[in-house]
């Protein structure tokens, strides 16, 4: 079959082959809506689909972006996900997603190849591991955004938690509740990893400011696997929480297992928060009281930032950190 080219919709249309550029690149500021009205009736009648590879060489872009997570399996993630495709399918811009499995050598990978298919900017929640590449991206005056996760020897827009503050309102409600031994369980505390490292720092500021003291024993450091075996040693000791506080919707799900698997109740037993709203929070019996990310809010805004920074093609003056507020979702749990 004959490729139907921009030649063949302008004779079909009976205009000219500029204005049918035009209206493929969505560019109608002098075109009447009767042209718009034949460019796109010949469009359908030929069949005829630009040539994306010949446009974005013209164009020096390709109206793609990447995004790389650390872990898709949080809920967190998948929301900043969905918020960043839409808010570039609003601009006509596309996404890949490269789940980087919190692996630095996954994430270069993923890094590499989304350059060699020449997206126009790269959304990171970073792994750490790549600080040399990170820097050269920068020096490359390259677009990229990190959420979730800062690299301080690098000068990247980044958008991510108040995390400190998520703590200290999950804290200060348990005070509140009457709790008095209260525990926190993460996955291990790696230099990279932000949010952990600041909600465990909160956490020991939250209950300073409440007049409790901190007690290492009640603090969970472990892989996800092993978190509900922690649990168990956690719970057989003399001086045991009476409140828990989970750092993220994955460790999360393992302390309902695990109480699951007790016959524990909640909150009778134990009391349970958890950083990271889950979809089945309101609904689970009893109902959880969780700390929200604004995930959409953060996914928009690190798309706003990329694109911008794209369409404007200048180096950034200055570069920010974006820190966003922490919901209290005050239910049943505790």
């Amino acid at each position: 079959m004959k490729t139907i080219t921009m030649a063949d919709v302008a004779q079909h249309a009976g205009v000219s082959k500029s204005t049918v550029s035009q209206y493929v690149n969505q560019r109608y500021d002098y075109m009447g809506e009767k042209t718009k009205e034949r460019v796109e009736k010949a469009i359908a009648e030929l069949g005829y689909s630009p040539n994306i590879i010949a446009r974005s060489l013209k164009q020096k872009s390709t109206t793609t972006i990447g995004v790389i997570v650390a872990n898709i399996l949080h809920v967190f993630s998948t929301q900043v996900i969905r918020a960043i495709e839409d808010f570039c399918n609003e601009a006509n811009f596309h996404i890949i997603v490269c789940n980087a499995d919190d692996d630095p050598i996954k994430e270069k990978k993923y890094m590499d190849m989304l350059r060699a298919k020449q997206v126009d900017g790269i959304i990171v929640f970073p792994t750490g591991g790549n600080l040399a590449l990170y820097q050269q991206l920068v020096r490359d005056n390259y677009p990229i955004v990190f959420v979730d996760r800062m690299v301080p020897e690098v000068e990247v827009n980044t958008v991510l938690l108040d995390n400190e503050k998520a703590v200290r309102m999950g804290v200060d409600l348990l005070v509140e509740k009457g709790y008095q031994r209260i525990g926190m369980v993460t996955p291990p505390l790696e230099e990279s990893v932000t949010p952990r490292l600041e909600r465990v720092s909160g956490f020991k500021q939250a209950l300073k400011a409440n007049n409790q003291n901190f007690d290492p024993n009640l603090l969970v450091s472990e892989e996800i696997e092993n978190i509900r075996i922690k649990l168990d040693e956690l719970l057989q000791q003399p001086q045991r929480p009476d409140a828990i506080l989970a750092v993220n919707d994955r460790v999360l799900f393992e302390i309902l297992h695990y109480i699951k698997e007790k016959k524990l109740s909640i909150p009778d037993d134990l009391g349970v928060i958890g950083i990271d709203d889950v979809t089945f929070a309101s609904f689970y019996s009893p109902t959880l009281t969780t700390i929200a990310q604004p995930a959409f809010e953060m996914g928009k805004k690190a798309a706003e930032l990329l694109l911008n920074r794209i369409q404007n093609k200048t180096q950034e003056i200055e570069t920010k950190i974006y820190r966003f507020k922490p919901l209290l979702m005050q239910r049943d749990s505790c």
